[in-house]
């Protein structure tokens, strides 16, 4: 029996809905009204989960990082940038409130030990680790010491990384196939790896997608990935780094959709003649059952 993970009152695993997160990560851009306006759009697409992105910034970045030229809406260096896009307790907050007042789940990718210790404070129902973080030895240890269900994403790292990073964590974990690029392009998804995950690991698989539209995710889901995790964003051509990777309202609502109809159109696997079948036998075909059949 494959194992199931529980995510606040969700399971994760086979023969539980496929558990959809809608990643808001910095795509409201340093303001709390927007991440309210995406976490709107997520409920009402039918999401189970939002997730942000949590840095502290002076320990994820150095300091020549942060002083690099780079012009935008909060100054004129990186470090303005990655300040900006961070929410402190306040912001944080209200998002939680506001989350418990709309009934989704939401956590956080958390890129240091700092800021886990930071979200533990809202009591999330879980922790992402991002692909970035996978080879982060101590971050890994930390973030299990919360004892929280783990969802860990895998792109750029090799079968090795990861099955180290997998010895670390224990079994507490959904493993994540992900490929970092963004957008991604088609030929590197590589969705066949979803199935080499199940036959290697017993607990829940999932996908996190970087690619344009919606069709290779919701294949993806028909693969047998459990949760699936997509960027969100009000219009891709919005400034920041992840916006044109990400998934506008209509695309979000069209693919929670088609994965709800997955298990539907799967049906049982057992081949029988449908009652709405049995008025064309009688209209259509010329030799009805097997009788008159020649036999080979």
């Amino acid at each position: 029996m494959r194992k199931k993970i529980q995510v606040g009152n969700k399971l994760i695993g086979d023969g539980e809905p496929t558990f959809v997160i809608a990643e808001i990560g910095i795509n409201h851009n340093g303001s709390v009204e927007n991440a309210k306006k995406l976490i709107d759009i997520s409920k009402t697409c039918g999401c189970d989960a939002v997730k942000f992105q949590k840095r502290t910034v002076d320990v994820v970045y150095t300091k020549e990082e942060l002083a690099m030229p780079r012009p935008n809406h909060f100054g004129d260096t990186n470090g303005d940038l990655k300040r900006g896009l961070e929410f402190g307790y306040d912001q944080y907050k209200e998002i939680d409130e506001y989350c418990k007042a709309k009934d989704i789940l939401w956590f956080a990718s958390c890129w240091d030990e700092a800021s886990v210790d930071f979200i533990e404070q809202f009591n999330p129902p879980c922790y992402k680790v991002a692909s970035a973080s996978l080879t982060d030895d101590n971050l890994l240890k930390h973030t299990k010491t919360t004892g929280k269900p783990i969802l860990l994403s895998t792109g750029m790292s090799s079968q090795e990384e990861i099955d180290r990073a997998l010895e670390i964590l224990g079994d507490n974990v959904v493993l994540f196939h992900c490929t970092s690029t963004y957008p991604t392009d088609l030929e590197e998804i590589n969705l066949k790896v979803i199935t080499k995950y199940r036959n290697k690991y017993d607990f829940p698989i999932g996908f996190s997608g970087h690619e344009r539209g919606v069709t290779t995710t919701v294949i993806a889901a028909a693969m047998g990935a459990n949760s699936i995790e997509r960027h969100i964003t009000f219009d891709r051509t919005m400034w920041g780094s992840d916006h044109a990777a990400s998934l506008e309202p209509q695309g979000l609502f069209r693919l929670v959709r088609d994965i709800r109809q997955i298990p539907i159109v799967m049906g049982d696997g057992q081949k029988v003649v449908y009652d709405s079948e049995k008025p064309i036998i009688k209209k259509l075909r010329r030799v009805k059952g097997n009788k008159n059949a020649t036999k080979v």
